[in-house]
């Protein structure tokens, strides 16, 4: 058995494991999945993490193999209603903890966080995902909004937190991944401005893990009690967060300075509002420059004597691979041709698409690339890979087997050092149902 049927085999290994007790991943879990069906606990889970783009009727006939007994639409639906969304998230970190991560340095995990939005079909029923008529759409739109964990050595999802697009909180859903976080290692979450808060610093140092955020101008200084920033820092600030302003009631009156009030209406998940509780935080605070005139603020808690400035930087702009990596989710895998209005459903095909993207990073980062020529070090082309793995991942034992390896090193592209873009930011409504292929 060659490397890509190992993983293949280990994956559905894991979906079998998790059908012999459906009940813990049903709804109903004295009923549901207990009759004979075509479509059982197993053969659903595997139809949702390989179904392309199509729509669903012509996805269950090439499941099928165009068998006259192919069940219908509504057969299908039936069955997927019974399916609690998280069992493929289970799933997912099940099927992870088979290969081990790639280490920095020998140790430590860089781990990407990052938000992302998925436009869905219109709805303006739903009040948690619509979003009325703007100057983004002038008939208003439904979204969905997912942050997810991406190991950025390996190029694997870990987790994903899906959140209605109108009630989003990344900052709830960070400090949830992090509580959660079960991959072992020294993990370094390495997430955009958008993340930075004393709740995920406080939630992280708690866990054990080490963090790098981006953070604004404005917060810095708030930070290190500065009107106007210099060019470079590397420093260690230590703070004390209290939920009161009144200084006779601080238990270090003479560290007044260090005092940062958290109102009210802030989450800090260690002292309640009202309460008189006090929380300390070290924190380092790293600036540079990035491009000439431009320059970023990183907090974090990486000792600086084995990370260096430079080093920051650099491992701050790793980060950008999971901001390719859903580009390769969403259009290569296809995660935004989803198969239904409900988000439950629409849950499911995320983690799926994940699962699935999963399956091709890791068959692709065994494939050796040789040496192409002297001018550029050439990589596998990942959305080829992607398509090669996702044909492969349909094959049954009777069909003619394929050399996915070999396959996939007949597709490079040249690593290109130095090159950027700028980045687009357009609306796009979700791909109809009426027109699929």
């Amino acid at each position: 058995m060659n490397y890509p049927e190992q993983v293949k085999s280990m994956l559905w290994a894991d979906i079998s494991e998790m059908s012999k007790s459906p009940g813990r991943f049903a709804k109903n879990p004295n009923a549901d999945f207990s009759r004979k069906r075509k479509l059982d606990f197993e053969n659903l889970s595997r139809f949702l993490i390989s179904m392309e783009s199509g729509a669903t009727g012509h996805e269950l006939l090439k499941y099928f193999d165009y068998s006259p007994d192919t069940p219908s639409n509504s057969a299908f639906y039936q069955q997927r209603q019974k399916l609690i969304p998280e069992a493929f998230l289970y799933l997912l970190r099940q099927f992870n903890s088979r290969f081990p991560l790639v280490k920095y340095k020998g140790k430590y995990n860089l781990v990407g966080c990052d938000g992302s939005e998925f436009n869905i079909a219109r709805n303006p029923d739903d009040p948690d995902t619509f979003h009325p008529p703007s100057g983004k759409s002038t008939k208003g739109f439904n979204m969905i909004h997912t942050i997810s964990l991406y190991d950025i050595l390996s190029k694997r999802y870990l987790d994903c937190v899906i959140q209605p697009g109108r009630k989003k909180n990344e900052f709830r859903a960070i400090c949830d991944l992090a509580d959660r976080y079960s991959y072992g290692g020294a993990p370094i979450f390495i997430a955009d401005r958008g993340f930075s808060c004393y709740n995920f610093f406080a939630h992280a140092m708690e866990k054990g893990l080490f963090f790098l955020v981006r953070t604004k101008d404005i917060n810095t200084r708030r930070l290190l009690s500065l009107e106007k920033l210099p060019n470079q820092v590397d420093t260690r600030v230590e703070i004390i967060l209290s939920r009161t302003q009144a200084a006779k009631k601080r238990e270090r009156p003479d560290l007044a300075g260090q005092y940062r009030y958290i109102s009210p209406e802030v989450a800090f998940d260690y002292i309640e509002p009202g309460a008189s509780g006090e929380y300390p935080l070290s924190l380092r605070v790293v600036r540079f420059e990035v491009v000439d005139g431009v320059f970023e603020n990183i907090i974090t808690n990486l000792p600086a004597n084995e990370f260096a400035a430079d080093e920051i930087k650099h491992l701050y702009n790793l980060r950008w691979e999971i901001e390719t990596s859903f580009r390769d989710l969403k259009h290569t895998i296809g995660a935004t041709h989803f198969h239904s209005k409900k988000v439950e459903y629409i849950k499911q095909e995320i983690w799926a698409r994940m699962i699935l993207f999963n399956f091709c990073s890791i068959i692709a980062a065994r494939v050796v690339i040789g040496i192409m020529g002297a001018k550029h070090v050439y990589q596998v082309n990942f959305a080829m890979a992607i398509k090669i793995c996702h044909h492969f991942i349909r094959t049954r034992e009777r069909d003619p087997p394929i050399d996915v390896e070999a396959l996939i090193g007949g597709f490079t592209l040249p690593i290109r050092v130095g090159r950027n873009f700028a980045r687009q930011h357009r609306f796009q409504l979700p791909v109809s149902f009426c027109y699929r292929f």
